[in-house]
């Protein structure tokens, strides 16, 4: 008896991603348009800027320690509570669980992984550019600044790009990279903005960040979302790669599996003879497949003959009685009439 092979979760979720061997019509991957070069050039550019005026110690330092002496976590103390929760939004474990969550979702959906791809493609890079720049430039937060008026810079600190405002950029600004529409990109790339820049102020009104840590921050991580389209080939090869890897597990795997049944009995085949001497082409002759051992249980044991050749008689136990005059079919002899008295 063939047993069938229990399937596991990862050949349930395959197997629901398989569904539709391509992406719907209606999702469009983002290209490196123009616009979209121009936009990237233009923050990067202020990228450097912001740079540059805190290593030379600008204006933009001197503002840095006026935010910080005024205190607002001291101006405004009622709304502590509530930014202490808000800010969660910009750290990075919480809000990849929680961007994850819904492309999962939308990758079970859409039968694809480009969502997931696309979301650690963009965390990976956040995580190699934004870090590098901390641990290059190693400038100290306002709770560990030594020298008034300084730009606290190569001192071995850590937070100079801020961490959380472009970790906001990028976790919920990847839900406007990957809308359907036009229209939801328009308002998830607005509802990003708002929130990003909602938690570098946090940061700054906590007295963690300088203010220029965040216009850093909402730099690096807009740069990391605008130069995706440039990631968007190496997203559709890892893709492509990931279901290939599955497609040779499963056949490893297939080795196991049961052999399928014996064609069924007397199933016709198609044998091809060889050329014989004078080159002849190979004759095709169609012979049956050999029968089981045992008879099958609606056929009476022993050697059969065709229709045609058995003897017409009455089978035993018909319901027609045998009748002296009755002949056998396809014979022309015409029965002899009974001889009348006259």
């Amino acid at each position: 008896m063939r047993t069938e092979r229990n399937l596991t979760r990862l050949d349930r979720v395959f197997a629901r991603l398989d569904r539709e061997p391509e992406r719907p019509a209606h999702i469009d991957v983002p290209k490196m348009s123009r616009h979209r070069v121009v936009l990237f050039a233009a923050t990067l550019a202020f990228y450097l800027a912001i740079v540059w005026a805190v290593v030379i110690t600008s204006w933009l330092v001197r503002f840095d320690w006026q935010v910080m002496f005024f205190r607002p976590y001291q101006q405004w103390p009622e709304i502590h509570a509530f930014l202490d929760y808000y800010v969660v939004l910009g750290q990075r474990g919480p809000t990849a669980v929680m961007v994850a969550a819904w492309l999962g979702w939308r990758s079970w959906r859409q039968h694809t992984l480009r969502p997931l791809l696309t979301l650690g493609a963009s965390l990976l890079l956040l995580n190699i550019t934004v870090g590098a720049a901390k641990l290059g430039m190693g400038r100290l937060g306002p709770h560990y600044a030594i020298t008034i008026g300084s730009n606290e810079m190569g001192l071995g600190g850590d937070i100079f790009p801020s961490g959380h405002t472009a970790n906001a950029v990028v976790t919920w600004g990847i839900l406007a990279y990957l809308a359907s529409t036009p229209r939801a990109r328009r308002w998830l790339s607005a509802l990003s903005a708002v929130t990003s820049l909602g938690v570098g102020l946090t940061t700054v009104y906590l007295g963690t960040h300088w203010l220029s840590d965040v216009l850093l921050g909402w730099a690096a991580g807009l740069l990391i979302l605008l130069a995706l389209p440039w990631v968007e080939p190496l997203i559709a090869r890892a893709e492509s790669g990931i279901f290939s890897l599955r497609d040779s597990w499963r056949a490893r795997r297939g080795h196991a599996v049961p052999a399928p049944a014996a064609s069924p009995v007397g199933a016709p085949v198609l044998v091809t003879q060889p050329a014989g001497v004078d080159g002849e082409a190979p004759a095709r002759e169609t012979v049956a497949a050999p029968r089981s051992p045992r008879a099958p249980v609606y056929l009476a044991p022993g050697p059969h003959t065709a229709r045609s050749e058995r003897t017409p008689v009455t089978p035993a136990g018909s319901r027609r009685p045998p009748h002296p005059d009755r002949v056998a079919r396809g014979t022309t002899t015409t029965p002899a009439r009974p001889l009348t008295g006259g």
